[in-house]
Formats: C-alpha cells, structure tokens, sequence
C-alpha cells in the first residue's frame, strides 16, 4: 500500500517502522505547510496521523479503508520541525478496528496531536466462478 502512496510521499512522510497494528511515520514541515499564524496548518499534521493510522492497520494482507477519526490538537508544529506519528492497534474484531496515534515534534517528543482511527475491513472480492465442466 505504501508503494502507492502519492499524497504521502509527496509530502515528505518516510515509513520509519511497520509491523502488524504498528506504523511510525515521519515528516518535517516545510514552509508550505505554514498557515497564517505562523504554524503548521493541522490539516498537515492529520493527514500524517491519518497515514499512519493507514499503515498501521493495513498490515495484516487485507484491504482497510477508514471509517472515521478524529483528532486533538496539544501544542502547534513550527517550520523546520519533524514530526513522528506513532499508530498502535487498540483493538481489531471482525471487520473493524480501533487505533491510535501520537503526534510528537522533535528530539525532545513535544506533544503535537492525538488521533483516534476507526477502521473497516473490505469484504475480499468474489473469486470468479469456474466453468461448468461437461
């Protein structure tokens, strides 16, 4: 899935770590990602979050889309700073699942964001149906 990613990649987020329910993400923000207080616009920072809630739960060889999250904003990222989102599987039955992830902000981990995932598992796709045989 990563692999295909654009619109991570393009941002400059590097997958640091997966492991099943586990992801770490990185990225630094760039002056374009500056809103008009001076600070990193939080649409950037859930969109990190976001991916790596993303890698986290697709690690189990089926394909999980999300079904909702939410997000809490502690302390601002400011330009130059490289963020790390840590997502960790909370609970995963059936076809849904629960993860969260913490934003932190440099060497010292300055608490940025909490994010909270909710994810659902695609039904496989139907196998094709074999030829009657005579």
């Amino acid at each position: 899935m990563w692999t295909s990613d654009a619109a991570s990649q393009q941002l400059g987020m590097k997958l640091e770590l997966v492991a099943p329910g586990r992801a770490v993400l990185r990225m630094s923000v760039t002056s374009a990602m500056i809103n008009g207080h001076g600070i990193c616009h939080g649409g950037y920072i859930f969109t990190l979050a976001d991916s790596a809630f993303a890698c986290a739960c697709n690690t189990y060889g089926e394909t999980v889309v999300a079904a909702g999250a939410d997000i809490t904003f502690i302390s601002p990222a400011r330009l130059g700073e490289e963020l790390a989102a840590t997502a960790s599987e909370r609970f995963r039955g059936g076809r849904s699942g629960l993860y969260d992830v913490t934003v932190v902000a440099g060497t010292e981990r300055r608490l940025v964001a909490e994010f909270r995932g909710r994810s659902r598992t695609l039904p496989s796709a139907p196998k094709p149906a074999l030829p009657d045989r005579p």
